[in-house]
């Protein structure tokens, strides 16, 4: 691919509003934004999703950052490759890491479609010209989700989904589905519950949510089976499944109905795309989830949700959802609860360099 240098860049920004789950609140976010640069100045853009503390992932901004500095650059700048396709296997000597390896990955995706002159979405098989747009309420208080599920809804968001726990889960998600009864409504649980709360979640069954995700353990996918025999409502696993083995496990248990994927999650668009392969042939209904990201990530978010599989709004809101000001130009916009895939080469949005310094706090270029 001629890679000439990557440019690592850590930014920092405050979230407009606290973005809450049982398991704390995000006020603000970092990230690592790649640039890969070839020989022509042609730049492929890519972000890492990884949080500042280990509580969605065990990975790190800092450890994500020591990652791709000092083993996968240096695994690209020795070996090379020709295609993107290439780099999941170029990385597997490095064990886990996945929101480190789709950093990196994701940047040479953007890359490989700008240098062939093409729109990323149709270079990953693409098919949509526009995606629809789902929202992501992290608000414990039921008067103030309220409030936020209906701004969304003037503002045409096609899917709410809501965080739950065993503390704040049937009253609320009972009063949500009494004010919207035609809501496409879904529940995150974000591991907050065990087995013996099945009884508890069986109870859910009655609102009719399209699926409540990761009712159980982050890293199981046993429990959720003997789960899922039990209730009605689809379970969708999300943090569970961070390989492809892991989908086609989880699926021949049946240990759930959906699947969301994550770019970051599962280790670049590759491994998403071979997920996504194999749901379609197993008739299980995938999604693409968020990250509280910045729009370098929305916008591979974007290209990956225009797949054919891809039959549930995601988690991909308006730049405005997030940001008084994204790094990225056009910022992302939600129109009539749908976003336009882009048709310029790549990811079809570039970098807002003056945005971009206000907000970085630290960089590094590695040449090759």
């Amino acid at each position: 691919m001629n890679i000439k240098s990557v440019k690592l860049s850590v930014v920092k920004m405050p979230l407009k509003h606290a973005f809450t789950t049982h398991l704390g609140s995000v006020t603000e976010r970092e990230a690592i934004i790649v640039e890969a640069e070839d020989q022509n100045g042609i730049l492929g853009l890519g972000e890492g999703v990884a949080f500042s503390s280990p509580w969605y992932t065990e990975e790190t901004v800092r450890t994500s950052w020591h990652v791709l500095k000092d083993f996968l650059v240096p695994l690209l700048k020795e070996k090379g490759i020709s295609h993107p396709d290439e780099a999941f296997g170029l990385f597997r000597s490095v064990r886990r890491n996945h929101m480190a390896k789709a950093a990196i990955e994701t940047a040479l995706w953007d890359l490989q479609a700008k240098q062939e002159g093409i729109p990323l979405a149709k270079l990953i098989g693409g098919t949509m010209d526009s995606i629809p747009s789902g929202i992501v309420v992290g608000n414990p208080d039921l008067a103030e989700a309220i409030k936020q599920i209906e701004g969304y809804l003037d503002r045409g968001y096609k899917r709410v989904k809501v965080k739950i726990s065993p503390e704040n889960d049937i009253q609320y998600i009972g009063e949500i589905r009494r004010r919207f009864p035609n809501l496409a409504l879904m529940a995150d649980a974000n591991s907050a519950y065990s087995l013996e709360d099945a009884d508890r979640l069986k109870a859910l069954d009655e609102y009719g949510l399209l699926m409540i995700e990761q009712p159980l353990e982050y890293d199981d996918i046993v429990d959720h089976a003997k789960l899922q025999s039990q209730i009605a409502t689809p379970i969708c696993l999300d943090e569970s499944i961070v390989t492809f083995d892991d989908a086609r496990k989880a699926v021949e248990l049946g240990s759930c109905k959906v699947i969301n994927i994550k770019i970051g999650r599962v280790g670049g668009i590759g491994e998403a795309k071979r997920i996504h392969d194999f749901c379609a042939s197993q008739r299980i209904p995938v999604w693409a989830g968020g990250m509280i990201e910045f729009g370098v990530s929305r916008a591979h978010n974007i290209a990956l949700a225009s797949m054919p599989g891809f039959t549930i709004p995601g988690d991909i809101s308006g730049s405005d959802r997030y940001w008084e000001e994204d790094i990225i130009q056009p910022e992302i916009k939600v129109l009539n609860g749908s976003i336009k895939v882009p048709d310029r080469p790549g990811i079809g949005f570039e970098l807002n360099r003056k945005r971009l310094s206000e907000v970085t706090i630290f960089e590094e270029i590695i040449h090759f």
